[in-house]
């Protein structure tokens, strides 16, 4: 497997080098050069997915809105799409008048949204990283055997 950066700027080379982005996101690399820019505009990394609701990738996102604008956040247009192959959820929102996008990585259960941090838009986004926390049960008297 290719785990250059390098690949991530290639556009023709996207979609064949989706685990390798997944990684650069550890190493230190923009999130815009390593996602976004080069999926968001790649016709076939685009075809790769299918829509798929995810009820906890919106639950992230307003609850994540509302910590970085301090209040409660309308949240539309989410639209995700999931790329079985790869394990990797991808999706546009709106936060209120404020562009955002989120990407999720199933297997590691690592995400991160970045949300345009004012109206109208400037070059100033918010980022924030999140990770899925496995709920245990509790446990009861039965359980203690």
């Amino acid at each position: 497997m290719n785990t250059n950066d390098d690949a991530l700027t290639d556009d023709s080379h996207v979609a064949r080098n989706l685990p390798p982005a997944k990684l650069s996101n550890y190493s230190g690399s923009p999130f815009s050069t390593s996602y976004m820019n080069p999926f968001a505009d790649d016709p076939e990394f685009i075809e790769l997915g299918e829509p798929k609701y995810n009820e906890y990738l919106d639950t992230v996102i307003h609850k994540t809105c509302e910590q970085i604008f301090g209040r409660a956040i309308n949240i539309t247009g989410f639209l995700p799409i999931y790329i079985t192959e790869y394990g990797f959820f991808h999706a546009p929102f709106w936060a209120e008048q404020r562009i955002g996008g989120v990407i999720y990585f199933e297997d590691i259960k690592v995400g991160l949204i970045a949300v345009s941090a004012d109206y109208p838009p400037t070059d100033e986004v918010k980022y924030s990283r999140f990770s899925e926390v496995m709920q245990l049960p509790t446990p009861n008297r039965n359980d203690l055997n």
